[in-house]
């Protein structure tokens, strides 16, 4: 049976200093306990490893092969232990994140980026994939966390608010209503209304629907062939309007602008782990609470 660890770092101070008086008030202990652990480490190994009297200590042979050797048997075990407690922290291994497209703008990146920076041998990889997908992936362990626009329906996984925005209209710069710090909700349906597909999205598609529902005459909602066409035509024409988050007042193209409407109910983007808890479902949802907080994504 090896020898325990603590038995065997004090006899690298001994070894050091050869004299137990010195090397007991190195180590912090009395000197007949460092001479009891020794004699211990002796019995353990079945050979002498230090030559004693009243002057000094002198290493033999097999004293002085294990001072060579045990340094880095030591190092080589404390970095095995720094492994284990870093797996056991979800800071080791690959972390899979799923995301709706509408979140990659900041909200994937600052969580990404801080989970690199706070956990560097923790593999991140994201990937984009459609919102309705994500829970279901995220249950069955094709990914192991999923950040959604909305709270998306599926079972077998918990979800967390991440961050909660005002809901506004981007339009032209050049368009009347930009002149306002804020639209009226009735003044936004005058106008022909840009919804992504429901099928991207069925929770904030319904969410936005719902916000025009008492407006009479009721307004036009129209779906463009391509989702997230940065080109963004309709827009900058100034005869479409496009519900948007307040995400988007910070990643307009250049012609656009964003403005909130008022008394519209906030978007929530939201967190989604496996309802089994990991070390990396841990580590994710620490460093995301950590994130939300610094940016104020829930200051409201």
């Amino acid at each position: 049976m090896a020898p325990d660890t603590v038995s065997l770092r004090y006899f690298l101070v001994l070894a050091q200093e050869l004299n137990f008086t010195r090397a007991a008030a190195r180590i912090g202990i009395a000197q007949p306990a460092l001479s009891a652990r020794m004699r211990r480490l002796e019995r353990e190994l079945g050979t002498a490893l230090l030559i004693r009297n009243t002057r000094s200590v002198v290493l033999t042979a097999a004293g002085a092969a294990l001072a060579e050797s045990a340094p880095p048997a030591l190092a080589a075990l404390d970095r095995a232990w720094d492994t284990a407690r870093s797996a056991a922290a979800g800071e080791l291994g690959t972390l899979r994140i799923g995301y709706s497209v509408s979140t990659g703008a900041e909200t994937v990146p600052a969580l990404v980026d801080r989970l690199i920076r706070s956990s560097p041998g923790l593999e991140v990889g994201a990937v984009p994939m459609a919102t309705p997908e994500i829970s279901a992936a995220v249950a069955d362990g094709r990914i192991d966390a999923g950040i959604t626009r909305g709270e998306q329906p599926g079972r077998g996984v918990r979800r967390f608010l991440l961050r909660s925005s005002r809901i506004g209209v981007q339009l032209a710069q050049n368009h009347p209503l930009a002149e306002h710090p804020e639209i009226e909700i009735a003044d936004a349906a005058a106008y022909p209304l840009r919804l992504p597909d429901r099928a991207a999205n069925p929770v904030i598609h319904d969410q936005l629907t719902e916000l025009f529902r008492d407006i009479r005459p009721h307004p036009r909602f129209h779906t463009p062939a391509v989702s997230f066409d940065m080109s963004q035509h309709d827009l900058r024409d100034g005869a479409t309007l496009a519900p948007a988050g307040e995400a988007a007042a910070t990643t307009q193209p250049a012609g656009l602008t964003w403005r909130p409407l008022r008394g519209a109910p906030r978007l929530t983007i939201h967190l989604v782990l496996p309802h089994e808890q990991s070390p990396l479902s841990h580590r994710i949802r620490a460093v995301a609470k950590t994130v939300a907080h610094e940016l104020h994504w829930l200051r409201d």
